[in-house]
């Protein structure tokens, strides 16, 4: 038998960074991200989201892809979220996203980031996290 464990600090923001994700709808859209994650058997550890974005900390099984959990976390979570007709507006993510391996000896760490990311944004805009996590994973922005 084989065994897999690949932790990833996924983060994904709502198209053209719209504060979209009010917090009415905060609660219920993690709850929809836990439930559907676990009907498709995508193990996810945790999740947070601010008004612009989500942060989730997963790992993948052994024959899932980054690619393949972030389409059917970002394109099913919008689908639902439209279906419901609770904004005056078609919701939509945006194309991209970040992704960075976590080591088992920093879980902890990361989940308490997720969780505290009100408090982390009224010190630190999106920008400038999204600056240091690409800084300290070492991503490099692509200039036009």
């Amino acid at each position: 038998m084989s065994y897999a464990k690949i932790y990833l600090h996924c983060v994904w923001s709502t198209k053209n960074r719209d504060y979209q994700i009010s917090t009415s709808l905060r609660p219920v859209l993690l709850a929809h991200f836990k439930e559907y994650c676990k009907e498709k058997e995508i193990f996810l550890d945790f999740i947070n989201a601010h008004v612009d974005h989500v942060h989730a900390l997963i790992s993948l099984g052994k024959q899932q892809t980054i690619a393949d959990v972030m389409q059917l976390m970002k394109g099913e979570s919008s689908n639902w979220i439209n279906s419901l007709m609770i904004l005056p507006y078609q919701f939509e993510w945006q194309d991209d996203y970040w992704v960075a391996s976590v080591s088992y000896s920093h879980v902890d760490k990361v989940r308490e980031y997720i969780k505290n990311q009100d408090e982390h944004h009224q010190q630190m805009s999106r920008d400038e996290e999204l600056d240091q996590f690409m800084i300290k994973n070492g991503f490099e922005r692509i200039k036009d």
